[in-house]
């Protein structure tokens, strides 16, 4: 048979079959009924059920924090930096160190700019800037002793997404995604959203997001945070689902034919892309009408849906998570102080802090926070020493916070040195972040590998890493 014949006997099975009432409907009844009796489905990761080790969590929140929040306004209180503000930054510190912009300038100790507290039943000191994350010290484990590998703002990120210094790699919601799959087959598995506000955005590239070498289906789909989140999900005028289902199914055999000419796996990802695309004109409009929500939930969060803020990503964030999203990554640019620290962390800490302490709160009372995973971090710190009324850039340490899914709350865990310059004791590398990610959603980051141009990679790299069992509960 021609592969005219073949597609002209595709369209008369499918015509007998629409006339027989078999719709797309029922094809997706089909695949719950399917699902329901325990068939392996197509959106099935590689390790399907045969998980490392028992999984603590089924999804992750990274709250990225972007532009290389203060450790020293947010998480690590030093008091001997405090005694030390305006004087001379002491050399043994930094002699020989890779600055950002401060190199070969004099270096002067910048206090830190915030009252710390202690927070919690733990007592744990915070930045009384962020009085609402303070309220959930005792649902989160403090990571002090990041270090990192790049100092400026993009190949951060990009290490910090991919565990590689190299643009072009898979990014961690991808690796995760092609180890564990989809709990959805009606929203993308990876949804990022980003919001502005609080100092100099620094732009993030939708290359933080991608799926590298691994096939395009586990790339992240970035929603938009105002208007409709997805380019034309609606129909255009005088085009009916029904008309928008016929042409998926001819252009998909058109695809099928293909794919059976060339055995492109990239043509499957095709179909698969144009199917999600048909199912999310319905399941993304229901998704963003939060008026399902009641008053006090919105409060809570401080949210205005529509207008594009983080305290609204985070109400959607949550509704994600409900319906079975597995990486959600919200990017908040504001961060980025160079100058007015102060000023600008009073300003950030007005479009963050009571949403991210809302979804930690919110995600717990409805029994959520037990199997979500919450990362909140930034791609590195900054400097102790003053750039004007700012700080620079920093890798030798910075800090963050996770919560949920069998972390330990109330713990801190590594420190640095008497003025936040290094770490001291106890160090987490990316490496050690992402094997950390790894083991709470049931994979040992060593066995979860994918061979490319002959080589077996893995999110962390080649280097040795360590899951940090200190924050585990």
């Amino acid at each position: 048979m021609t592969p005219e014949q073949t597609l002209a006997s595709s369209i008369n099975r499918r015509a007998f079959l629409r006339n027989s009432s078999y719709s797309v409907g029922s094809a997706a009844l089909a695949s719950i009924l399917m699902r329901d009796l325990g068939a392996a489905p197509e959106w099935n990761g590689v390790l399907g059920d045969k998980l490392h080790v028992p999984p603590k969590a089924k999804r992750v929140i990274h709250l990225c924090m972007a532009g290389g929040p203060s450790h020293l306004e947010t998480l690590d209180y030093k008091s001997e930096l405090a005694r030390l503000n305006g004087q001379a930054m002491p050399e043994s510190f930094t002699k020989g160190q890779q600055l950002a912009q401060l190199q070969g300038k004099k270096l002067n100790c910048l206090g830190p700019q915030f009252e710390f507290k202690p927070y919690g039943e733990c007592g744990r000191m915070m930045s009384s800037a962020f009085p609402q994350i303070g309220s959930i010290a005792d649902e989160i484990a403090v990571i002090n002793s990041m270090h990192t590998e790049q100092i400026n703002h993009d190949p951060a990120h990009t290490f910090m997404n991919t565990g590689s210094i190299i643009p072009g790699r898979p990014s961690m919601g991808s690796w995760l995604l092609y180890g564990l799959g989809a709990e959805t087959d009606e929203l993308p598995g990876f949804v990022v959203m980003t919001s502005s506000g609080g100092g100099q955005d620094q732009p993030i590239a939708s290359r933080q997001w991608h799926s590298g070498f691994l096939p395009s289906k586990f790339q992240g789909v970035q929603f938009n945070s105002k208007g409709d989140p997805v380019h034309y999900v609606k129909n255009p005028p005088g085009v009916s689902a029904g008309d928008q289902g016929d042409l998926l199914e001819a252009v998909n055999d058109m695809n099928r034919l293909l794919g059976g000419r060339q055995n492109d796996p990239e043509i499957a990802t095709r179909i698969a892309q144009y199917e999600m695309a048909f199912k999310m004109q319905t399941s993304v409009p229901g998704l963003m009408d939060v008026s399902e929500e009641p008053q006090h939930v919105l409060d809570s969060y401080g949210a205005k849906p529509g207008d594009g803020s983080f305290a609204s990503n985070c109400l959607l964030a949550r509704r994600l998570a409900e319906r079975g999203v597995r990486f959600i990554q919200l990017y908040h640019r504001g961060w980025d102080h160079h100058g007015g620290v102060k000023k600008g962390i009073q300003t950030v800490s007005g479009h963050v802090d009571q949403a991210t302490a809302a979804l930690v709160k919110d995600l717990k009372a409805r029994g959520m926070l037990e199997d979500t995973l919450i990362v909140w971090g930034g791609e590195f710190g900054r400097t102790p020493m003053a750039q004007g009324s700012g700080r620079d850039h920093h890798i030798q340490a910075f800090s963050l916070w996770m919560a949920g899914a069998g972390i330990k709350g109330g713990t801190t865990y590594g420190s640095t040195d008497e003025l936040g310059y290094a770490v001291a004791k106890d160090g987490v590398s990316v490496h050690d972040l992402h094997a950390t990610i790894l083991n709470q959603l049931g994979i040992d980051h060593e066995r979860l590998t994918y061979k490319f141009q002959g080589l077996d990679f893995k999110l962390t790299g080649v280097e040795s890493a360590k899951v940090v069992k200190a924050v585990l509960g």
